[in-house]
This record gives C-alpha cells, sequence and structure tokens, in this order.
C-alpha cells in the first residue's frame, strides 16, 4: 500500500507544479490580451476559473462513475493528456475568448482529483483515511512550493513560457502514470455504469444518504466557496495593494506550499491521534479564520508570508472531514463519492470566483470611496464561521446515533 501511496503523491504532485506555474502570470496575460488594468482582470480571471468549474461540475461525476466500472488507472491517465495538451493551446491563445475555450477544456479533463481520491480510498483502511488524504494536501502544498516559484521566474523571459513548461510537466506525468502507476480497483469490486447516477445532480444523492453526510455536505459546500476568497483574489489583492511582481507573488505562493505540505503531510495524521477527529476540526476552522481576517488586516507585504501560518493549519479540518465522509461508503462506492465531493467543489468554484473576484473589483474602483481590497477575506472568514456552526451540529448528531 505505501508503494501506492507514494505513486498517487507523485502523480499529483507533479499535476499541481503544472497548476500552479502558471497562477502568478495570469493577471498579466489578461491584461496583455484586454489592455486593461487589475482591477477588470480580476473580473475576466473570476470567470475564467467560472468556465473551468462549470465544465468540472458536469464532468467529475461522469468521470468518477468511470472509474468505479473501468479502474481508476486508464481514466487518469486521459484526465492528463488532456490537460497536458491544453496548457499548449493556453499558451499560445491569441484572444481572451480563445483563452476561455481552453478553460473548459481544462474542466472537462480536470478530474485528476476525483480519481486520485478515490484511489486513496481504494488503498486505505477506515482508522488510515484522513492521514491518507491529507497527503493529497501534502502534494498540493509541494506542488504550490515549486509551481509558482517557477511561473514567476519563467515569466520574466516570457508570458508562454510558464504554460509551456507546465505542458511539459503534465505530459511527462501522463508517462509516469503509464508505465509505473498500478490500478488500484480490483476488477471484482468493479460495477455497472448507472446513467443516473453519472451526473451532478444525480451523483448528489449519495450526499443526503444520512442527516450526519448531508451536514458534513453543506459545510463543504460554505468552506470551499470562502476558500475562493484567497485562491481567487491572491495575486490581484497583492498586486494591487501591495505592488508585488509575479516573482513575488510565486515566492508567497511557495511559502504557502511548504506550509501545507507540512500541516497535511506530517501533522494531520498526530493531531488526529492526539486530539481525536472533532477537537481537530474545531482547531482547524478556528486557524482558518484567524488567518483570513489577519489577510484583510495586513498593512505590510512581509505580513502576508506571516499569515500564512494560521491560515494553512486550517488545513488539518479538511482531510478529517474528508475522511470521516468516506467511511460512511463502501468500495465500490468511493469514485461515485469523490465524484460528487468534486462536483459540490467545482459548483463552488462556478460561484466562488465570480463572487469574491466582483467583491474585490468592487472595492477597489475608482467609483468607490471605500477602498476596501480585503473584502473578499472578509466574507469568507463569515462563511468559514457558518460552516463551523453546521459541522460541529453535524457530528453532534453522529456521537448521539452512536
Amino acid at each position: 500500500m505505501k508503494k501506492s501511496l507514494v505513486f498517487i503523491f507523485v502523480t499529483v504532485l507533479v499535476d499541481v507544479i503544472g497548476l500552479g506555474v502558471i497562477i502568478p502570470v495570469l493577471p498579466s496575460l489578461i491584461e496583455s490580451l484586454q489592455g486593461e488594468g487589475l482591477s477588470e482582470a480580476s473580473k475576466v480571471g473570476g470567470w475564467l476559473i467560472f468556465s473551468y468549474a462549470i465544465m468540472q461540475f458536469f464532468c467529475a461525476p461522469i468521470l468518477g462513475t468511470l472509474s468505479d466500472k473501468y479502474g481508476r488507472k486508464p481514466i487518469l491517465l486521459i484526465s492528463l493528456f488532456g490537460l497536458g495538451i491544453d496548457y499548449i493551446f493556453h499558451a499560445y491563445a491569441p484572444t481572451i475568448a480563445w483563452l476561455f475555450v481552453g478553460r473548459v477544456v481544462a474542466g472537462l479533463c480536470g478530474a485528476s482529483i476525483t480519481v486520485a481520491t478515490a484511489y486513496i480510498a481504494d488503498v486505505s483502511k477506515p482508522e488510515n483515511k484522513a492521514a491518507n488524504f491529507g497527503l493529497i494536501g501534502a502534494a498540493f502544498g509541494l506542488g504550490f512550493i515549486v509551481g509558482p516559484v517557477i511561473g514567476g521566474l519563467a515569466s520574466k523571459y516570457s508570458i508562454q513560457l510558464p504554460f509551456l513548461i507546465a505542458a511539459g510537466m503534465t505530459l511527462v506525468n501522463f508517462i509516469y502514470g503509464w508505465f509505473i502507476l498500478p490500478e488500484s480497483l480490483p476488477v471484482e469490486k468493479r460495477r455497472e455504469i448507472n446513467l443516473r447516477k453519472a451526473n451532478p445532480l444525480g451523483s448528489f444523492h449519495l450526499l443526503r444518504k444520512t442527516p450526519l453526510i448531508a451536514g458534513l455536505a453543506v459545510a463543504f459546500f460554505l468552506l470551499y466557496i470562502a476558500s475562493h476568497s484567497v485562491q481567487s483574489t491572491w495575486t490581484f489583492y497583492s498586486m494591487y495593494k501591495f505592488d508585488w511582481d509575479e516573482t513575488m507573488v510565486g515566492y508567497s505562493l511557495g511559502v504557502v506550499g511548504i506550509i501545507v505540505a507540512i500541516v497535511q503531510g506530517l501533522l494531520v495524521k498526530h493531531i488526529v491521534k492526539w486530539f481525536g477527529e472533532r477537537k481537530t476540526i474545531i482547531i482547524g476552522y478556528c486557524m482558518w479564520i484567524s488567518g483570513l481576517i489577519l489577510f484583510a488586516s495586513a498593512t505590510k507585504g512581509w505580513m502576508l508570508f506571516l499569515f500564512c501560518l494560521p491560515y494553512c493549519l486550517g488545513g488539518i479540518a479538511s482531510p478529517t472531514l474528508q475522511g470521516t465522509l468516506s467511511n460512511q461508503f463502501s468500495d465500490r462506492e468511493q469514485g461515485e463519492l469523490q465524484g460528487a465531493l468534486t462536483s459540490l467543489m467545482s459548483l463552488t468554484a462556478i460561484f466562488g470566483p465570480v463572487i469574491m473576484t466582483s467583491i474585490f473589483a468592487y472595492y477597489t474602483s475608482d467609483d468607490n470611496p471605500i477602498d476596501l481590497p480585503g473584502a473578499p477575506f472578509l466574507l469568507g472568514a463569515l462563511m468559514v464561521i457558518i460552516s463551523l456552526f453546521i459541522t460541529l451540529s453535524s457530528l453532534k448528531k453522529k456521537v448521539e446515533e452512536a
């Protein structure tokens, strides 16, 4: 099992490096194609994420269900190959419209996280799922150490170079998976395709299975919308408020990646063991809320580096919640479950970026008398607080039922 976990860790790691290299350069790419400033570029950035997310919303449960039928490996390879080709398309998109086409294709192929989490569930014992899901978080963290730094440095040579680097890394990852990654779902555990369930709305029936599952699903929904206050506006916020360039944005995301990798790769399993699931979730939520409020109140650029610590420590909660959810389902349902969760995340990515970037644009526009670029972080903190209360209520029901 350890060898399988290493395989999937490396697969997700290289995939995230490919995603991370384009983050610092995206605002400059939009500005170069659009010819307007950061405030307007942030709106386009939000809609680009929207176009990616809505395609992933519809496609994730289909690919998750297909992986329950045909195995995890072939579906993972298809998505990686398509994503690699799409990065090349991004590099040479001549207009904003073509950039949107590229994001639609990326969303179609961007279900690797669905299959990766199903893979983790396949090879994990129930008591180890929280720690093993944390490995995916650690892979994301390490990927965002290397990716944004490479993107920030490569952007000094050309705007296209980070996308070409992303394409190369993703296609190398495809080749790695083709020859080395073992299949995790035995033939005897596979099941026939149910077309009714292989769609985002049909797949959500799993998330209504019990009050506990439904409550945690709603909490996840709010949590992931809140996360877009950082994901969708970080580059625009830091460039606007502290005049950072692409290289500094890359360094900051690298710091985030280091902390996330340590927290989710090393700390999650120990904290869950020391404090239990419920206290781990509470601690994580409190750190998230503190981090978001601190981001909004930062007055110097260096403060963002410091405030990354409590925000990233909040990451101990998400794999713990995901492990709790996964343990409510059988092995045969893991692909469908992870597809449903990815669709839920994609649903938040449909609304979250547009909401957060629009708020950022509104509070940084010349027409607004109040200059408050940290407004998205404050809204995110409020959503996390609501999610915390829903989570605690759901976990209380679990204790009562036990």
